[in-house]
């Protein structure tokens, strides 16, 4: 164990471990503060992004929503520090003197999920994606230099939406059961895919061309990434491993392209522990790419 059961580093730790494993495993290359810091980011974020699939209703969400707003903004030593993962993550703001603002950004971004309302656009999915997936990884680049800016926004930036792409991708067959579609309705309608036939579990020679586009998007992203990653500080490089997981989740994609909404794609735990961990050696040799 990194942390004492009933703490709130051991809850953040469980939580992490249990819904977000890719992240759980970029911390076994972090230690001290750092890790403790990063458990709290992600756990937030799996308490903001596990909403819909908590609460039974929009208004639910919305509410709880707002109780994340309102306990980021509280003063020191409120009640909400007695939450797991409130009080971590308030600790973890103000050890790194982090700013609110991309938090609450990431919150109200995540009110999209409570809802089936389209994607409109691929801009808005890439905004989507920024705000809630290159967060993630901007924040805990800041955290693992101590609060200092690293200067990796724009490879962040990149990083998220790659990463973000992916995970959504991959997650197509589940979210088209429940009606609700991240695929861009420009995308879509240059492709003539009809909306019905993806909630009916329907895959189309249309539908395999959009998915294919987005394919194609992430990858433009990872290398976009790519022309950015060698200036990343030694100790920043934990951030963005997860990111690693990424090309060859989405040579998988590719594969199961005949039936992308019935064919889930996945790594398993070993495949993953040794994706990053040799990303991680060579990231250090000075390697970085690998990273992407």
């Amino acid at each position: 164990m990194w942390a004492k059961d009933g703490t709130g580093d051991g809850h953040c730790l469980s939580l992490v471990r249990k819904f977000d494993f890719d992240r759980y495993l970029s911390l076994l290359y972090t230690g001290g503060a750092a890790r403790d810091g990063l458990s709290a980011l992600y756990a937030f974020n799996m308490e903001i992004a596990r909403a819909r699939e908590i609460v039974s209703d929009p208004m639910p969400g919305e509410i709880r929503f707002q109780w994340w707003r309102d306990t980021l903004e509280a003063p020191a030593g409120a009640d909400v520090d007695q939450h797991p993962v409130a009080g971590a993550i308030r600790q973890t703001i103000a050890a790194n003197s982090l700013p609110l603002a991309p938090f609450v950004n990431l919150i109200d971004a995540r009110v999209f999920d409570l809802y089936d309302d389209p994607m409109p656009t691929l801009g808005d999915l890439e905004g989507y994606a920024g705000e809630t997936s290159s967060v993630l990884i901007q924040l805990a680049a800041m955290i693992l230099c101590q609060g200092r800016d690293p200067g990796t926004a724009e490879a962040a930036g990149h990083a998220g939406v790659a990463y973000a792409i992916t995970g959504l991708l991959r997650a197509l067959p589940w979210h088209a059961r429940r009606r609700q579609l991240y695929l861009p309705g420009d995308l879509l309608d240059a492709h003539g895919v009809d909306r019905e036939q993806v909630f009916a579990g329907k895959t189309t020679p249309a539908l395999k061309a959009a998915v294919a586009d987005l394919v194609a998007i992430a990858r433009r992203h990872l290398d976009e990434l790519r022309q950015r990653i060698g200036d990343l500080p030694r100790e920043a490089i934990p951030a963005f491993l997860p990111v690693c997981l990424t090309e060859p989740l989405l040579s998988r994609i590719e594969k199961r392209g005949e039936d992308p909404l019935n064919t889930v794609v996945d790594l398993s735990p070993l495949s993953k522990h040794w994706i990053l961990w040799r990303s991680w050696h060579r990231a250090r040799k000075g390697c970085r790419s690998s990273i992407a």
